[in-house]
């Protein structure tokens, strides 16, 4: 599919900015940050830019990631359909990097009787395989 097409089939109206920033995104393998996207389209008001972003999370063609360093992360969503069951993260607390580890499933969680789950992220942190062999 196209940009174009993706976006529709996502329920988002295709406009030239939406489109340009999917592209941007589409060959991403891993997670980035606002200023990254800022960085890869720099002709691009950083407000639209998170507008687009928000509005791709919401329709499920990106993942938002809270690492817990005050910086929201994005990966793009590579679910084969609308169920999203999520994967696994790891922030790396020397480098800053977050990683998504998609082989690994999110483990399940029994929950008491009477609580509902709405949303999972796992994330665990350590140190990545980069600055470990520094």
């Amino acid at each position: 599919m196209n940009a174009e097409e993706t976006l529709r089939h996502h329920g988002i109206r295709p406009t030239p900015v939406r489109i340009k920033t999917l592209q941007a995104l589409r060959h991403q393998t891993e997670t980035f940050t606002l200023a990254d996207v800022e960085g890869w389209m720099p002709d691009t008001d950083k407000s639209t830019i998170f507008r687009t972003l928000q509005i791709f999370s919401e329709h499920q063609l990106l993942h938002t990631i809270d690492d817990g360093s005050g910086c929201t992360k994005y990966c793009v969503c590579r679910c084969e359909d609308h169920n999203h069951p999520g994967h696994i993260h790891f922030a790396c607390t020397k480098c800053g990097k977050t990683y998504c580890i998609e082989d690994e499933a999110i483990p399940r969680v029994q929950l008491p009787a009477g609580f509902t789950t709405h949303e999972v992220e796992y994330i665990i942190k350590g140190i990545c395989i980069n600055c470990n062999n520094k």
